[in-house]
Formats: C-alpha cells, sequence, structure tokens
C-alpha cells in the first residue's frame, strides 16, 4: 500500500476557521470522509461550534470524538492522537497537531492535511520539522501557499 500523501498548507491570507471548512467541503463532495485533529480538547470544541454556523447557506455534518454515533460521521475533530473511528479517508492536523508524532494515524489514509499559521514562527518551525520528519520517513509530502485570493498554489 502507498503511503499517504501529506499536503502542507501554509496559512497566509486567511485563518484555519475560514479555509479548513472549505478544504471539508471538498472532500466531502469526493465522497471522502475527514478527521480534524487539533492540537488540544479545547481546540476540537471551538472547531466543533465554529463548523455548525461558519457559513449561514452552508451546513457540515460533523461530530466530536467520543459523542453518540462518531462513527458514521462523515467529520469527526478530536484532540492529538486520537484513532479515527469515522474511518477517515482524509487527516487534518490543526493548531499544533503533528502527523510524525504517531505515524500509525496515517495508513489507509488518501491524504493527510497539515495546516499552519504563516504569522506564527513557533507553527512555521515546527511545520518545517515535520516536513523533514515525513520526507525521511519516506512519505510523498507537498507544500501549499495561499494565495492573496484565498486559494491555493502549488510550490513544492
Amino acid at each position: 500500500m502507498m503511503p499517504a500523501e501529506i499536503f502542507f498548507y501554509h496559512l497566509q491570507m486567511q485563518p484555519l476557521e475560514a479555509t479548513l471548512p472549505v478544504l471539508l467541503e471538498k472532500c466531502l463532495e469526493k465522497g471522502w470522509r475527514a478527521f480534524v485533529q487539533t492540537g488540544s480538547e479545547e481546540r476540537a470544541y471551538v472547531l466543533d461550534t465554529h463548523l455548525w454556523s461558519w457559513r449561514e447557506d452552508s451546513f457540515l455534518a460533523h461530530g466530536l470524538h467520543g459523542s453518540a454515533h462518531a462513527e458514521h460521521q462523515p467529520i469527526l475533530i478530536a484532540p492529538q492522537g486520537v484513532p479515527a473511528a469515522n474511518e477517515a479517508h482524509v487527516r487534518f492536523f490543526v493548531d499544533g497537531a503533528r502527523p510524525e508524532e504517531k505515524l500509525t494515524l496515517l495508513e489507509g489514509l488518501e491524504r493527510a492535511i497539515l495546516m499552519f499559521d504563516g504569522s506564527s514562527n513557533e507553527a512555521l518551525q515546527a511545520a518545517r520539522i515535520s516536513w523533514k520528519a515525513l520526507k525521511e520517513a519516506g512519505y510523498p509530502v507537498t507544500y501549499w501557499q495561499q494565495t492573496p485570493r484565498g486559494g491555493w498554489e502549488k510550490k513544492a
């Protein structure tokens, strides 16, 4: 089995709260289930609340890890290190969650996406460390930079 593709999304023009829901919608359009791994339990709750009301004309069905029927959710949110109960095709790593800390979480995925804040030196450094570790582990990695209009351009 081929290792999951790892996409690094460098947030520069819009925050995570504006970009993550759009990417989650694209996953659902492809028929993929998604798992959003956050750096903390508190952040998982914040994103859960945000996804219910992020846009008036959109609805993203989702749930929190550990809730009733979590295995049936098209999008599941949980803190660092939790297995994807919803058999996700895509795993997002946000707010400090790091894919190289538990490589077994990448098994069976179509894609993993690490999103990091370009205005944070700490986040940039952590992304560089993740890039190097994943590349050395044999994962195909690509780097995407946010354009002024909010789209994405492949840079590496």
